[in-house]
């Protein structure tokens, strides 16, 4: 995995990491640790050789002409690797100078005969302007990173009651270089040597855009160490053995780990986007850059830290020894977090700016060929558009439009590309096809298992809406265990007769027709002794029974079913194919990307909420909304990678998988705070339906719907980070 998306990224990181192999050997890591003073690293000259310092300077400031989505690949590798010496703290130098017009130190920064260090706390510099146009420099900087070796500063200092940046040239400083708590990458204090400095070294640029830089680079290196720390802890988790059993194998692990990865998950997403938004034009609203940067302080270096404090927990004794670089992963890590400035600052800089209006815009650059697309969709959408109610949807499920993603003559077979057009020019047109709801997954199912009568029968009034469908899957005794279903389905004349119990089945009630998976075998195991039925909901021997809820609302029903009679005809494909059934999933899955904000719905209403009262949005609602937020924001940014995956051709990264995690905890997290700001007005049963305290209430199937989180951490855990499966089941002692 990397941060960029294309495949020039991606060979740019193959590279950067073919380098590492090759110079960043534990070896080299534990000589900058043990060596008494930094110096510049043997392979210093061989990383300039590589053009990488000056990736993001333009060619005439003796760069490569790339930006800082190339840096931010290459940041994030280094830190992978833990590369010792001053790459981070020359690569931001280099990028403040430029971005402040200062041309002054750029050639040797790019070409690695300078070495350039930035300060992110001022200390006790202050800045003094005399009377006659000459400007003075006087106390001592906070921690510099990279001020060890450092040939030129740019630090910021006190300008009465603001901010200013100023750069400083080593001959004019003093440093005081300290014990550092990172020893491969170490720190310094630095106080001028002369009092008065050239007015042209104090930087023409926004005092927060040092800052905004400074948090992508971090942000950037930080998704580095968390992937690392997520691998380490992983593999350890895959050969490690206590009590007879691989470590990974016990829950408690496997969860850890599975957190991990999706807290890296977040920090290369969010360092991505602050690094794509974060070149000079990238976006028409320079608040929008700076809040992707403040998303990705917010969020990337917490995530490196707590992925690395949860790496030497796996590891356990052996990761609490010297001898082990997981201490180094972590002293970096919380390095950066700290000079960075605490994550909770930064979480309210979020809430100031999307309180401010602010909002960061996510959408997709299709390629060239989607004009095609779009001109032969627009002629199609015309008839449509001239038709009203069924006629409407009927002409649009007809047409492929109600799942274009599925093949002809169902869907329109369409790619990636072809899919998002037609959202754009459905939503142009005013067009909304059929929600198909538990239809959207019967119709994949029936296309790829379904015998021609099946398909016939189903497929057209599904698509438009004719029939509706709901799902008979859970049990009282099997939820997320579908194996565990005890539902029975008996061989008869012309069919077969189901006896059982479903539970939690949405619709039930104003279904037409459901799916069912019954046990046909009851001698093989588990997952083989399931079919798949198509069960008609007016069938003699049904009985629906409403289940109410924790909002007061029954949408859940039992089922019971009393030897309800099913024809040969609706069972799909063989008897025993009902897990397979059950998974399935088409290779051309539907593309989406959401047009609404990108903090969601339940983002929006904690905004309104704290707009409507600002007298109570105090320090600690403002952190807690900025963390709300940040995840609001990288769950769409977890999407819209996934979707750009997809246009591109390539086949999904993790992000699909965390994304489910991150966003039911966090609409979770929505609701409850919106009760809590709301107050007692949320406890009288008032409100609209929908509000704050129904939502609160409905949210809490969301980790329970579709497989609890529990099963979704093993997912991750089995799946994505290769840890050994729950041990099976140990059957229950048989009484006499």
């Amino acid at each position: 995995m990397t941060i960029g998306l294309t495949e020039e990224h991606r060979d740019l990181r193959d590279a950067v990491r073919t380098f590492t192999t090759r110079h960043i050997t534990p070896e080299a890591v534990r000589r900058a640790v043990d060596a008494k003073e930094e110096t510049l690293p043997p392979y210093w000259p061989a990383l300039a050789g590589q053009g990488l310092l000056g990736l993001h300077l333009p060619e005439e400031a003796g760069g490569a002409g790339y930006g800082l989505v190339e840096l931010a690949v290459v940041t994030e590798e280094l830190g992978r690797a833990l590369t010792p010496g001053p790459f981070l703290p020359t690569t931001l130098a280099a990028a403040v100078l430029h971005r402040a017009g200062h041309g002054t130190h750029l050639a040797g920064l790019a070409d690695g005969t300078t070495i350039g260090a930035v300060g992110l706390a001022p200390g006790s510099l202050t800045l003094s302007r005399t009377g006659d146009g000459g400007v003075s420099v006087s106390g001592e900087s906070e921690l510099v990173i990279g001020g060890h070796v450092a040939d030129v500063f740019v630090l910021p200092v006190r300008d009465g009651d603001g901010t200013a940046w100023v750069v400083l040239p080593r001959a004019s400083v003093e440093t005081t270089d300290v014990l550092s708590h990172d020893p491969t990458r170490r720190s310094s204090r630095v106080r001028p040597r002369e009092a008065l400095i050239p007015a042209g070294d104090v930087l023409a640029v926004d005092p927060r855009l040092p800052l905004d830089l400074a948090a992508t680079l971090f942000a950037a290196e930080a998704s580095g160490i968390a992937d690392r720390t997520v691998a380490v802890a992983a593999e350890y988790a895959r050969v490690r053995e206590q009590f007879g059993r691989l470590i990974g194998q016990f829950q408690g692990v496997k969860h850890r780990c599975a957190r991990m990865l999706a807290r890296a998950e977040q920090a290369r997403a969010c360092a991505w986007d602050a690094a794509r938004a974060g070149d000079p034009d990238a976006v028409a609203d320079p608040r929008e850059a700076s809040l992707a940067a403040a998303v990705a302080g917010a969020t990337g270096v917490e995530a490196a830290f707590a992925t690395a404090k949860d790496c030497i927990q796996v590891l356990g004794g052996i990761g609490f020894t010297w001898e082990h670089d997981a201490h180094l992963y972590l002293r970096r890590a919380q390095t950066l977090r700290i000079a960075l400035g605490p994550t909770a600052r930064w979480h309210r800089r979020v809430s100031r700016l999307t309180l401010d209006g602010a909002r960061r815009h996510l959408g997709v650059e299709l390629p060239p060929e989607a004009e095609t697309v779009r001109a032969e969709v627009r002629a199609e959408l015309r008839a449509a558009s001239a038709l009203e109610g069924r006629e409407r949807l009927a002409h649009l499920a007809d047409h492929g439009y109600t799942a274009p993603h599925l093949p002809a003559p169902w869907g329109k077979g369409a790619d990636a590309v072809a899919q998002l057009v037609i959202a754009e020019e459905m939503r142009t047109a005013g067009l909304t096809a059929v929600d198909m709801i538990i239809g959207g997954w019967v119709v994949p199912t029936l296309i790829a298992h379904g015998d021609t009568a099946q398909q016939e029968r189903f497929l057209g009034p599904t698509l438009r809406g004719e029939i509706v469908w709901c799902q008979l899957f859970s049990e009282p005794g099997a939820g997320s265990d579908l194996a565990g279903l005890s539902t029975r389905a008996e061989k008869t004349d012309g069919g077969w007769r189901i006896t059982g119990q479903k539970v939690w089945t949405s619709m039930a009630r104003d279904a037409h027709w459901g799916i069912l998976l019954a046990r046909t075998d009851a001698d093989a195991p588990k997952h083989r002794g399931l079919s798949y039925f198509l069960l008609d909901m007016t069938a003699p021997g049904i009985d629906i029974r409403p289940l109410r809820q924790i909002t007061g609302e029954a949408e859940f029903n039992e089922v019971f079913l009393d030897e309800v009679f099913v024809p040969d005809a609706l069972l799909v494909g063989e008897p025993g194919d009902g897990w397979k059934l059950a998974r399935t999933t088409l290779a051309n899955e539907r593309v989406a990307l959401s047009h609404d904000s990108s903090l969601g719905s339940g983002g929006e209403t904690l905004l309104e909420i704290a707009a409507t009262a600002p007298q109570d949005m105090d320090d600690e609602r403002l952190t807690t909304l900025g963390s709300i937020l940040c995840d609001a924001q990288s769950g769409g940014l977890l999407a819209l990678r996934t979707t750009l995956r997809s246009v591109a051709g390539q086949q999904p990264g993790a992000e699909a998988s965390i994304a489910k995690l991150i966003g039911v905890e966090h609409q979770q997290q929505v609701w409850e705070t919106a009760m809590d700001w709301r107050g007692s007005a949320t406890l009288t049963g008032e409100g609209p339906r929908h509000d704050a305290t129904w939502m609160f209430l409905n949210s809490r199937c969301l980790s329970i719907a579709g497989g609890t989180t529990e099963v979704q951490l093993n997912i991750i855990g089995e799946r994505l980070l290769g840890l050994e499966r729950d041990p099976a089941p140990v059957p229950a002692p048989k009484h006499r």
